[in-house]
């Protein structure tokens, strides 16, 4: 059995109003509220204004090709590993800020999510958290990338290309960037935060 992943993002005034032990069951409720019965499309499942089920503080994004495993998520990391040493430096630069800030953990970073007091903070089992300050940042690192993705593609054919595996072929690398941009520039213009959620 797989991993999972949900995309959302957040009005973050509205989540911080929601006591700390129950913001990620609250978030989860959000993404994926028990008496919604309907089919989710790839791309955003709803914006609000949503129907009457969803918060009004919450949107969530249904990455397309995925099927909701963050499996792609995890191989889009490893194929940038193979491609960024061959990748122009600029480009290479942007695209660490962007990936890092989501699902990438750059080598030789420290992830550990431990707070002053050895104990895991509430985010600390999601895949991914950016607080509404985090966002501009990837929003600028995309304005960087997006323009120049078709550079990466001989390289990643050159070192990445599993055709037939996970996100193995160029198209459907960018594809998982876009969705990823799309995420955070919407974010960006709501003044919102984002959290991957393991559902």
């Amino acid at each position: 059995m797989g991993v999972d992943i949900t995309a959302v993002i957040v009005d973050w005034a509205e989540l911080e109003n929601i006591p700390v032990p129950e913001r990620r069951c609250a978030l989860i409720e959000a993404a994926d509220p028990d008496d919604y019965d309907g089919a989710l499309e790839d791309g955003w499942a709803w914006l609000p204004p949503a129907p009457d089920c969803f918060p009004s503080w919450c949107a969530r994004y249904e990455f397309g090709g995925t099927l909701g495993s963050f499996k792609p998520h995890f191989w889009a990391g490893e194929h940038w590993e193979a491609v960024r040493g061959h990748a122009p430096e600029e480009l290479r630069t942007a695209l660490d800020t962007f990936l890092a800030g989501l699902f990438w953990v750059p080598p030789g970073s420290d992830d550990d999510l431990q707070d002053e007091d050895g104990a895991e903070p509430w985010y600390g089992a999601t895949w991914a958290y950016c607080t509404p300050s985090d966002i501009p940042a990837l929003a600028h690192a995309w304005s960087a990338v997006g323009p120049q993705l078709e550079a990466l593609r001989a390289p990643f054919d050159a070192h990445a290309a599993k055709p037939g595996k996970c996100v193995g072929r160029f198209e459907e690398f960018t594809m998982l960037l876009r969705g990823w941009a799309e995420v955070v520039e919407e974010a960006r213009r709501r003044g919102w935060g984002l959290v991957g959620l393991p559902i």
